[in-house]
């Protein structure tokens, strides 16, 4: 078995495209050129690494071990090059960051466009997602996510506090009336998002009053369940029913009185948002300059999101 160096960057660049001429575009050769050279690839380790289906292309088993390794290496010989003092106080080279769908379109790529014209020797691969991948996944550099993750092989640095809060239109609470306390959530609408492994159908909620402080879990009833947080807050804004979301997400709705905050007096969990990467990571400048970025950014955004 021959493994050539300058073939793990072309085996991790076809991996990622949709097609064979998709991975030719982005390596700037011809179609051929790539099909022929993945055949050579193939004939040296012995085995298929590549699937080809009519609509795209497949990773093999054999494959995804090798794309697994290439990345990590490719990665690891970035960071010793950077490390031995190439290009040490200018970031450089390619950042893969990972954010959800709706905070990613909203907040994440216009950051991003902020970030490249700072740093313009830094090329940003912008990836959004329902889910966020596996802490363990190595497609990624920098993880954008809602909460920390309970896994000490990765570090979270907190870029913003962020709550969740209950809503709903003034249409909807004139009509159906507007709860006092959480179980007067028990005979109202309320709108379902079922979103990564987070337990769907119950919302906390707390309160510190003294004596009194305590936690109430309520399992929710509604005929509208969604796994997009864009489609939820709209149908909200429809006057279907309650909602629980982030702040981010709704606070312009609430300043505008589109949206009004129910239950204010009671505590939902946190979803303070974080960004999350590799430990190798941590001392990689593009990594630092793009953290030292993100945390000045959000600390500029308004006070309704910054919230704790």
């Amino acid at each position: 078995m021959h493994i050539h160096t300058q073939d793990l960057a072309f085996f991790a660049a076809l991996a990622s495209a949709s097609s064979v001429s998709a991975a030719a575009r982005e390596l700037g050769v011809s179609t051929a050129a790539v099909s022929k050279r993945l055949a050579l690839m193939e004939a040296r380790v012995g085995t298929p690494l590549i699937v080809r289906t009519t609509r795209r292309l497949g990773v093999t088993p054999e494959g995804e071990l090798y794309l697994d390794h290439a990345r990590r290496i490719l990665s690891e010989l970035e960071d010793m090059q950077q490390s031995l003092g190439v290009a040490k106080t200018i970031p450089t080279g390619l950042l893969r960051v990972n954010a959800t769908l709706g905070f990613g379109r909203r907040h994440v790529a216009p950051l991003i466009s902020r970030f490249v014209r700072k740093y313009p020797d830094v090329d940003v691969q912008l990836q959004l997602s329902v889910v966020p991948p596996a802490v363990t996944a190595d497609a990624w550099d920098v993880c954008i996510r809602f909460g920390r993750p309970p896994d000490a092989r990765v570090i979270a640095k907190q870029l913003a506090p962020n709550r969740r809060l209950l809503c709903a239109s003034p249409s909807y609470l004139a009509v159906h009336g507007t709860p006092k306390v959480p179980s007067d959530l028990l005979r109202h609408n309320c709108i379902g998002i079922r979103q990564g492994d987070e337990a769907y159908g119950v919302w906390r909620l707390s309160t510190n009053r003294g004596r009194h402080a305590g936690a109430e879990s309520i399992r929710i009833n509604g005929n509208l369940t969604t796994n997009d947080g864009e489609i939820a807050v709209n149908w909200a804004l429809d006057g279907h029913g309650i909602l629980m979301r982030a702040s981010w997400d709704i606070d312009r709705h609430l300043r505008s009185g589109r949206l009004v905050h129910v239950l204010p007096h009671y505590h939902t969990p946190n979803a303070d948002i974080y960004a999350v990467y590799p430990q190798r990571h941590q001392r990689t400048p593009r990594v630092r300059a793009l953290l030292e970025f993100l945390v000045g950014a959000f600390a500029e955004q308004p006070a309704g999101m910054r919230k704790g």
